[in-house]
């Protein structure tokens, strides 16, 4: 019998997990360490797939959705989902729950298990 574990995690930015201060103003690097928050956060829940098991990324972006934004988060889903590709919603706001936050990145998995 298959079983599937469903998991949410909303809200994760770029920000550093042992003091949870936004590291930086650069958005490439809150995307980058909001991936690598994702990937610690899907690791200590035991998602056996990783990154594989997302299934859906939406992202929040504040100021424009230029081309900076969109190349690092293509990027980071490169790096992190090579060959796997989940939906992707991306949108921007006027602003998140730190002032200092300029991205914040929702994803949902399944992870699977056969018994």
């Amino acid at each position: 019998m298959s079983q599937l574990k469903y998991y949410a995690y909303d809200g994760v930015g770029g920000w550093d997990p042992t003091r949870s201060e936004v590291m930086s103003s650069d958005v490439d690097a809150q995307t980058t360490q909001a991936f690598a928050n994702i990937d610690l956060t899907l690791r200590t829940a035991g998602v056996k797939g990783g990154f594989d098991s997302v299934f859906s990324i939406k992202s929040y972006h504040v100021g424009a959705l230029d081309e900076v934004v969109f190349e690092s988060m293509k990027k980071n889903m490169q790096k992190w989902m090579p060959g796997h590709r989940p939906i992707w919603t991306m949108l921007g706001v006027p602003a998140l729950g730190l002032p200092a936050m300029r991205v914040e990145i929702d994803v949902v998995a399944i992870d699977g298990k056969e018994e």
